[in-house]
Order: structure tokens, then C-alpha cells, then sequence
């Protein structure tokens, strides 16, 4: 199905066709304008927020933006209106949405060892909008004929999906090509050059990316995950760094010391407020509620929703906030706004909680062919929803399956929601994430000896070696500033 926004592109196509790349000063065919690269950026910013929330931490907002801006006047675009966020998310990760919005984890900016650091991340991101990648990407893969390029859950204010907002995050979080990443590789050190700071730092960040690739359970960056091994990398800029401080002889800084003091007390990891999984147990305390997450099952947690499921991907669950101020108007605002078939429908209670059940089917977009009616049954996506009407609020439960393996999943799903319940043990409803801490080491010795003073146990010594940027036995001189873990 090709996007709604697709004849509005191939329309500008007509005038803006043939423009000059701001970084590479060559001609190239663009089938999107300035203008609307920005509107891909103001409104996919809402969806943004809503997915992954914004981290609060005056310090750092200031500092992000103060530096962005900085970059953001001596780069090819100084024009766009640029904007910057961390959002709070622990995974290690930054990404960019067309139009100049730049986003910034809590999990990287817990792991930069120095503004250095920083700098050139924030100088590759920007690469990106300034060298127009997402625009190239979404020209090329229109003319490679590839089709549907929205293909994320983004819901506006009134929940519909918006073809802009999809489209910008989608491209955002969409992996670039070799030649993009390097391309931006090469515009972060210079932008990050040219507001001061030394780009081999840029490179060691590298090193930190592959040694979280490289331990389980760790998901890969986004801005490095598909394409040039973080080893080469490391290299590259390396070599790209030493030749333009060959070039621009300065005094290029690091900022080591100040970096740490800020960051001292950000959330690192799960913030448990927000929800967190324990002995096949989903615990949100701020929302005072529990379900089970069934053995085995990988899950995923945000502000908007809660999924989870096998690592087969032939179900899955979503727990996410309903629409109505009663289990009826919440169901028939359901069933309008995804379209659904319902199969049945009745009330029940779930612990003393009032709630709704309905079994119901999406039917694919478009069936042609006698071939496709045939597969409908392992097509059609059929989902047991649980609405639970709790305190002032009601929330929706869906389990997903093909409408075939949906009898063979249905007891799972309905265990899930009939799991929900109220939380009232008071050490989950108390529970306190963890925070970088930042300490001087109390000897001159290696990193391990000074991580066992500062009391960490010898079992994270790995995990905090990457967060210091150190490794175990890697010397340390008494009095410098290290990043322990406390609750």
C-alpha cells in the first residue's frame, strides 16, 4: 500500500527534484522540501514524547541544548529550527528525525565518559539532518518502488495514526546505509571540531558501543546497530580526527571532570516507577498494579504500553491505557478505531476488578487472489482483549495471534489477565532505581581494586568497566573520578 503522503511528494518532486546536497555540494534528486522535512519533525515529536517520555534534569536539558545550538550554527543547515531532548529511556541509543529534532537517551548520556564524547555523537546526528540522509533514503527507496514506509504504531492526539509523524520516526529509527553512517561519521568530527572538542573522543565512544554489543542482553544502538562494525569505526575516526587536527591546529578539549559532576545521580537502567519485571511478575508501582509475564517471554516497557511475548513472535501481549470513562464506551471506541470484528463479547470480573472481554478480528488490508482467501485464517490477526476497569482508570489487555494458533494461545492469554490484580507489597511499591554515583578512587591501583573499595560487587566489574570506559585491571590514580551504582 503506498503512504497517503506520497502524491503530496511526488508532487514537490516537480520543484524541488533536483537540488544541491548543503554537504557534499552535489546535485541530487530529493523528493522532499524543507519545509516538509520540518513538518516531518513537529509532529512526529509528540509521538516521541508519548513512546519513550522526556528525562528531567535541568543541568543536562541545558547543557544538551546549549551545545546543540552551538553545533547547529557552524553546521551546513544553520537555518532549521533545531531542537533537543533526552528522553527517558535506559537503552544506549541517540537518533535524529528530519526537520532538526535530535534525541539523546538517558542510557547514552549515562555512558559518555566526557563532553568530548557527546560532542561527537551529537555532531553525527546532526550530520544526518544536515546531509539530508532520511530524505535520500525515503527518495530512494521510493524509486526502488519498496512501498510502505510507515509501518510504526505513532497515534496523534486523537489516536488516529499519522502518516507525517510514522514517517518521521520510522525514517529516524530506520537503519542508514554504509555510506550515510560514514558520512556522518566524518561531518561529527568536524562539527564537533569546530566547536572545540577533540574528535578522537568520538572514537573511543566506539569501543564502549562494542563492548555493550557485546554483552548480552544489551541491545545495540540504533545509531551503529546495522551497519560499520564499531571496531572499524573505532578506527576510521580515529584516522579521520588525527588529519583534521593536522589541518586546524588547536588546543581541542575533553572536559572529563565537568562532564562526570553532571551527570551525577542520573536514573541508570530501569526506572522501577515506570514498571519493572521480576520472578515472571510485571509490578508498576506508580499505577499500583501486577500481572504474570509468562516464562521465557522477552518483553518490552515504555510510557505508552507494555509488550511482551515469545521469542517465536507468534503472540504477544500489550497492556496500554483505554479510551472512556466506562467499560462500554471504552470498547466501542475500541472496536471503531481498529476496525475490529467482534466474534464475542461479555462481562466478567477480574479480582474485584469490573471488566470487559471481547474476541475479535482485523482482517489484512487487501486479500487478491484466491490464494489469500485461502490463507486468511493464517493472516488474519484475531485478539482477545481484557478491558479492566482499575481505580480511574481503564486499561486494555490485548493478546495477538493469527486467528489460526488463537485457541492454542487463548488459555495463556487469559491466565495474563486474569493475573491482574492490585500491588500492595510495599518493597515493590518503594523501590528506588538505580543512580550513577559519582566517586573519587580512594588508592592509586587498577579499576577492579578501586570498584571493590568503592564497595561494587566483583560480579558488575564488566558492567561498570563499561560505563567508566575502563577495563578491570587498567590503572587508576588515587583522587580520579569514577561512576558507581547506587539505589
Amino acid at each position: 500500500m503506498i503512504p497517503r503522503l506520497y502524491p503530496i511528494l511526488l508532487s514537490a518532486a516537480l520543484l524541488t527534484a533536483c537540488s544541491r546536497n548543503p554537504v557534499t555540494g552535489k546535485r541530487e534528486v530529493i523528493l522532499m522540501s524543507k519545509e516538509q522535512e520540518i513538518a516531518l519533525g513537529q509532529q512526529s515529536h509528540p509521538s516521541v514524547v508519548a513512546s519513550m517520555g522526556l528525562y528531567e534534569d535541568q543541568k543536562l536539558n541545558a547543557f544538551i541544548n546549549e551545545k546543540g545550538k552551538a553545533m547547529a550554527r557552524i553546521s551546513h543547515r544553520p537555518d532549521l529550527p533545531y531542537q533537543f531532548y533526552i528522553v527517558d529511556s535506559p537503552v544506549v541509543n541517540a537518533f535524529a528525525v528530519p526537520g532538526g529534532y535530535v534525541y539523546f537517551t538517558r542510557g547514552i548520556m549515562a555512558h559518555f565518559n566526557n563532553e568530548a564524547e557527546f560532542a561527537g555523537v551529537l555532531g553525527h546526528e546532526i550530520g544526518h539532518i544536515t546531509a539530508r540522509h532520511s530524505a535520500r533514503q525515503q527518495t530512494s527507496q521510493l524509486f526502488g518502488t519498496v512501498g510502505v514506509l510507515a509501518g510504526s504504531v505513532l497515534l496523534d492526539k486523537t489516536g488516529q495514526l499519522t502518516d507525517l509523524a510514522a514517517q518521521g520516526l520510522q525514517l529516524a529509527l530506520l537503519g542508514y546505509s554504509r555510506a550515510h553512517e560514514s558520512e556522518s561519521d566524518k561531518i561529527g568530527v568536524e562539527y564537533s571540531s569546530k566547536i572545540g572538542y577533540d574528535a578522537h573522543q568520538m572514537a573511543n565512544f566506539f569501543a564502549t558501543i562494542k563492548r555493550i554489543s557485546d554483552q548480552s542482553g544489551q541491545a545495540v544502538p540504533n545509531i551503529l546497530s546495522t551497519h560499520p562494525d564499531p571496531g572499524n569505526r573505532y578506527t576510521k575516526v580515529h584516522e579521520m580526527a588525527k588529519a583534521y587536527q593536522a589541518a586546524n591546529p588547536a588546543t581541542y578539549q575533553v572536559d572529563r571532570e565537568d562532564y562526570l559532576r553532571m551527570i551525577d545521580g542520573i536514573i541508570y537502567g530501569e526506572d522501577p516507577k515506570q514498571g519493572f519485571v521480576e520472578n515472571n511478575m510485571f509490578y508498576h508501582p506508580e499505577l499500583r498494579f501486577q500481572f504474570p509475564v509468562p516464562s521465557g517471554w522477552q518483553h518490552q516497557n515504555s510510557p505508552a504500553q507494555f509488550q511482551m511475548g515469545p521469542k517465536d513472535g507468534k503472540l504477544s501481549m500489550i497492556l496500554m491505557g483505554a479510551k472512556g470513562n466506562s467499560l462500554d464506551e471504552a470498547s466501542q471506541t475500541l472496536v471503531k478505531e481498529l476496525g475490529l470484528k467482534v466474534l464475542e463479547s461479555n462481562r466478567t470480573t477480574i479480582n474485584g476488578n469490573p471488566a470487559y472481554v471481547l474476541i475479535s478480528q482485523q482482517q489484512p488490508q487487501q486479500q487478491q487472489g484466491q490464494q489469500q482467501q485461502q490463507q486468511s485464517a493464517a493472516n488474519t490477526l484475531q485478539i482477545g482483549t481484557w478491558l479492566i476497569q482499575y481505580g480511574n482508570s481503564i486499561y486494555a489487555l490485548h493478546g495477538l495471534s493469527t486467528a489460526a494458533n488463537f485457541q492454542a494461545s487463548f488459555d495463556t492469554f487469559q491466565r495474563v489477565a486474569g493475573g491482574f490484580r492490585s500491588l500492595t507489597d510495599s518493597e515493590k511499591l518503594n523501590r528506588q532505581p538505580e543512580r550513577v554515583k559519582i566517586q573519587s578512587a580512594p588508592r592509586s591501583g587498577t579499576f577492579q581494586e578501586n570498584m571493590v573499595a568503592l564497595g561494587m560487587p566483583a560480579s558488575r566489574i564488566e558492567e561498570l568497566g563499561t560505563l567508566n570506559s575502563l577495563k578491570a585491571g587498567d590503572q587508576v590514580n588515587r583522587g580520579t573520578l569514577l561512576k558507581t551504582l547506587r539505589r
